[in-house]
């Protein structure tokens, strides 16, 4: 575990001199690349420096999609990381640009907001907090004396700095919990209203907020299957058996599946990404997205508590979501025939770390694909629906975020997002109740109301580059001779013109939804191809529009946003969020040019979440909700695509 002080050494690799090498552009970075990556930037930096993360850089869309098999390829990567420079410099970190064909290194300073939060962050941050004797006093005061027993959680400071930090210093806050021993969960016994501010710059606590002492909560929350009295036993084996195979090719990260073809691929911003997906029509692969994956997320909460109101941590563009990707298990997180895909990440040091079996992709059944009876013949016609899950789970300190794509027989591709992990809590004394802000999940342990949104990018390429977006409604029809009982409603279509005009909310209850379009490509009935994008009844930001939060968050101040494409424009709060105080960066920014949006190369931002009422049921460990949306073809197909899908054996007829 690497401590403070030695966070700021980094080996120099020796191996050096990986060439261009004939492979895909997109395909993931394997851990010789990265380890001479960072031996690279290393000696650039000399003796100072941890890394947070690394990444791909995508070679430019047009390169990419002129690519043909054999070509060879520039490998080019992003470091980031944070170098404590000298006395009185900005410590916001670095970007470190290596070209492994030329060895060429580029190391810019970060200076809009700060480097991701690395480990050695994570690591410092703790045991400053456990050194510093106020805290020490502090938590000697509730009865706490066994250091060892209190679980510290680092949390970004959400743009929050405190007077005593110097700018542009890096700084956490500190938050506590105390275990029964080693093996508890901590979030039972949260310390109420100790808060340490942690100059990691500076190396030591700037400010020790207290609030004064909660009595610790009295009750445990354990969960794990060892600390259970007893088991159910009415649950009988269910297995998923495919003996002759899945259905699906794999080619390195390229997947073939009942004519979608994709690439799959994890970043440390956007997670679980699926590139080039596109559908083997006949003779002709036709393109759908470019790109597909999460942009950004944050995470407010709503309670006015000292402890959570300055909570709306970044869980992707702060926390590096890709880099904290679980290992799937067969038959826990995933059931069947499975294919897993490995990930490799850039620990602190410069050295690379295989996370096995990051992603996991399987068949699943689901139910009724379509069926007609036909009542005077006396028969029927049923198809059986599957669907091909491709997921992720990353783990954010308290919590966890499933990331499932869907890929269905009809065409139908769907996002759900899974939450699940711990809620956060606060200590309240007998009668401290607010459920109005923090509902009550245990005795004397509330949990805030919150919000997760996440913005994902659907970089669409219907049919080619060239596409446009419309927004479609139902409305209803003004009583007249032609509608004279009232009862007429109509779809009502309005092209999304440029930038502005399209900053868009869900509306269920007129059934919005929004269509991305390709003008000039025909179907069989003379009308444009088409893609629509059907939201759930997703919530937007909460937060006052003057607050710090939403200047940070702007992104999820409206469900949909639509761009004009932009080379390297992933995230929807810019590239360095981490305390960035005055927030701005991002979609708010890219649209102030207010670029036209008919027949573009167009990118639709949509942001989807929930906003999470705590309830006893959520405690000590959160059943899964949901979240998420659907693409579904319109008009892309000239019918039914799903007509040459053979009956099952059951209902085959002799």
């Amino acid at each position: 575990t690497p401590v403070y002080a030695s966070s700021r050494q980094l080996p120099i690799k020796k191996t050096l001199g990986v060439s261009s090498m004939t492979t895909h552009p997109l395909s993931p970075l394997t851990t010789e690349e990265i380890e001479q990556g960072a031996a690279l930037v290393a000696a650039q930096l000399g003796e100072q420096g941890s890394f947070s993360s690394v990444n791909l850089i995508e070679p430019k869309k047009a390169d990419v999609l002129r690519h043909q098999a054999g070509d060879a390829v520039q490998r080019e990567l992003r470091f980031v990381g944070y170098d404590h420079p000298a006395e009185g410099k900005r410590d916001g970190g670095f970007e470190g640009l290596v070209n492994l064909s030329t060895q060429a290194v580029v190391i810019n300073r970060i200076e809009s907001g700060q480097a991701s939060i690395g480990l050695a962050d994570f690591v410092a941050a703790i045991q400053i907090t456990k050194a510093d004797p106020d805290w020490q006093a502090a938590m000697r005061l509730r009865g706490v004396t066994d250091f060892d027993l209190v679980q510290i959680d680092p949390w970004p400071t959400g743009g929050y700095v405190h007077p005593s930090v110097p700018e542009g210093h890096r700084v956490h806050r500190a938050i506590s919990f105390v275990k029964e021993d080693p093996t508890d969960n901590a979030y039972a016994r949260p310390v109420q209203g100790l808060i340490a501010h942690v100059d990691l710059t500076a190396g030591k606590v700037a400010h020790l907020e207290d609030h004064g002492v909660v009595p610790l909560p009295p009750e445990g929350a354990r969960y794990d299957a060892a600390s259970q009295p007893e088991f159910r036993d009415s649950l009988r084996p269910i297995d998923i058996v495919q003996p002759e195979g899945a259905s699906f090719q794999v080619d390195g990260h390229a997947v073939q599946w009942e004519g979608f073809n994709f690439r799959v691929s994890i970043h440390p911003t956007n997670g679980l990404v699926l590139h080039q997906l596109s559908y083997q029509d006949g003779d002709e692969n036709r393109s759908i997205l470019y790109r597909a994956a999460l942009s950004e997320m944050v995470v407010p909460y709503g309670d006015t508590d000292p402890m959570h109101n300055w909570k709306h941590v970044f869980d992707a563009g702060e926390a590096n979501i890709g880099s904290l990707t679980n290992s799937l298990t067969l038959g826990c997180d995933c059931l069947g025939e499975i294919y897993y895909f490995d990930h490799n990440v850039v620990n602190w040091n410069g050295t690379a770390r295989r996370i096995e079996n990051a992603i996991c992709m399987h068949e699943e059944d689901y139910g009724i694909l379509w069926k007609h009876r036909d009542s005077l013949t006396q028969s029927t016609e049923v198809r059986r629906s599957r669907r091909l899950v491709i997921s992720a789970v990353h783990t954010v300190g308290n919590y966890e975020y499933g990331f499932f794509w869907y890929l269905y027989l009809d065409g139908t591709i769907q996002m759900e997002v899974k939450l699940t992990g711990i809620i956060g809590v606060s200590a309240i004394e007998d009668g401290g109740e607010r459920p109005d802000v923090a509902p009550l999940v245990a005795p004397n342990v509330t949990s805030p109301i919150h919000q997760h949104l996440f913005c994902f990018r659907l970089d669409f390429n219907i049919d080619g580059l060239e596409n446009s977006v419309y927004e479609v409604e139902a409305e209803t029809v003004p009583i007249s001779d032609d509608n004279p009982e009232g009862t007429a409603f109509r779809a009502k279509t309005t092209l999304l013109a440029t930038e502005q005009q399209a900053q868009r909310d869900c509306y269920p209850q007129r059934s919005r939804y929004w269509k991305v379009v390709n003008p000039d490509r025909k179907n069989g009935l003379g009308k444009p191809v088409a893609w629509k994008l059907l939201p759930s009844a997703s919530p937007t930001l909460l937060a006052d529009d003057h607050s710090i939060m939403a200047k940070r968050a702007g992104f999820a101040k409206h469900n949909l946003w639509v761009t004009q494409f932009e080379e390297g424009a992933f995230n929807a709060a810019g590239d360095y969020p981490n305390l960035l105080n005055k927030g701005g960066d991002g979609l708010p920014k890219w649209i102030e040019a207010d670029r036209q949006l008919e027949s573009k190369d167009l990118v639709v931002w949509h942001t989807t979440g929930v906003t999470h009422m705590p309830r006893p049921e959520d405690w000590p460990v959160m059943p899964v909700e949901y979240c998420g949306f659907s693409l579904m073809p319109v008009g892309f197909f000239d019918r039914n695509p799903t007509l040459n899908v053979p009956p099952s054996n059951a209902c085959a007829k002799d």
